[in-house]
């Protein structure tokens, strides 16, 4: 049997002709990056490669010092004979799936995905391939998403009726990713819209991305004072455990949005008021229909719910297998945290708020992308 194109080493899921990682977990030469979330993209690496929209993020992520290669939706990079590509995951803005060619045989690697529409990053792109190795986040058939749209009105009402018992709505999410898709579907008419430092250094890199987001305003002292009962406020799930940097908003009322809310108990457990089902991966249908339109003859599973989906793909007749990672099957309350960490480097925000987060302190210099595959540095 002829060696895997991909396999998985110590280090993460390894290309041992194109000599790359992607998603690696420890420090390593060259690292292909799906996305800016910490479970994905970990810093020490000496070079990385992302798309260009996934390059602000990531430098965020990883620091000033390595070498980040911006490469093109669709653009195929040879490296000795391996033909390397990124398309569109659909998961937040510059999130990509990695198409890696060789000998004819095509594996992808999906990263974290969802096919539902959002307007806050590029659509996800099917791929046909013989081998896809797909996440399992919600790899359950519990997990089954409604409209987004319906969420988004549910929002919007809850924010109507908190003013109208003069609360400060308080809506928590994912820094990255999260924070800006739920911006996107406020209504900007009902009142201010306030976001903590964590979220306004993310919104600002989607505005700079050109993704139309509403106003905001950052929420130190004297606007949450000026704007209490009135304000929605998009902050990160850490910023609940601050007494001191709620207690400036007056009485309020506290929701999460997250696929985990699906679960009975999470509301109660996350001690909030109130839980919205929104999800930026896949749900169960949408995993297996992804599976399906791929084609594809073998089936990796990892980042989830892998046994689950492993048993269920082989049950139906398809070649699947595991691939583990260091986040599989956490705890709710661990994995609704996952995605903040990539945020907490940068979190400025003093209990009372009154530090603005700072723009253009990161370097976001891009390095051309011949130098991933060169043979110095």
């Amino acid at each position: 049997m002829a060696e895997a194109i991909l396999q998985l080493t110590e280090n993460g899921l390894y290309c041992p002709v194109g000599d790359f990682y992607i998603d690696p977990w420890r420090p390593v030469t060259r690292a292909v990056i799906t996305h800016a979330h910490s479970d994905h993209a970990r810093p020490g690496s000496n070079r990385y490669l992302t798309s260009p929209s996934g390059v602000a993020p990531l430098r965020l992520r990883v620091g000033t010092g390595p070498r980040i290669v911006a490469q093109p939706f669709g653009k195929v990079l040879d490296l000795n004979g391996v033909h390397l590509s990124l398309h569109p995951a659909g998961h937040l803005l510059g999130s990509a799936q990695v198409c890696v060619e060789y000998r004819g045989e095509v594996w992808v690697v999906s990263g974290d995905y969802k096919v539902d529409a959002d307007r806050t990053c590029e659509a996800f792109e099917l791929l046909r391939c013989h081998t896809f190795i797909t996440e399992s986040t919600f790899g359950l058939p519990i997990f089954r998403w409604r409209p987004q749209e319906q969420i988004f009105a549910e929002i919007n009402q809850w924010w109507e009726q908190n003013q109208e018992q003069g609360r400060t709505s308080i809506l928590l999410g994912y820094t990255l990713g999260k924070a800006q898709r739920l911006l996107s579907g406020l209504d900007a008419s009902r009142g201010p819209i306030l976001t903590h430092g964590a979220v306004q250094r993310y919104v600002d890199i989607y505005r700079r991305a050109g993704i139309d987001l509403p106003p905001t305003l950052y929420a130190g002292s004297d606007a949450s004072k000026l704007h209490r009962g009135k304000a929605l406020v998009i902050a990160p799930p850490s910023a609940a455990a601050s007494t001191g940097w709620l207690r400036k908003f007056g009485p309020s009322s506290l929701a999460l949005a997250s696929g985990w809310m699906q679960i009975r108990g999470t509301r109660r457990r996350r001690a909030v008021d109130r839980g919205f089902v929104l999800s930026d991966h896949a749900d169960w249908d949408g995993l297996l229909s992804t599976i399906r339109a791929t084609g594809a003859e073998r089936i990796g599973v990892t980042h989830g719910y892998i046994g689950t989906l492993v048993r269920y793909l082989s049950e139906k007749g398809i070649d699947a297998y595991a691939i583990p990672t260091r986040y599989e099957e956490e705890p709710i309350e661990v994995a609704i945290e996952n995605d903040d960490l990539a945020s907490e480097a940068i979190i400025s925000d003093s209990e009372n708020g009154d530090e603005s987060p700072a723009e253009g302190q990161s370097d976001m210099s891009v390095s051309p992308i011949d130098s991933f595959s060169d043979e110095q540095g």
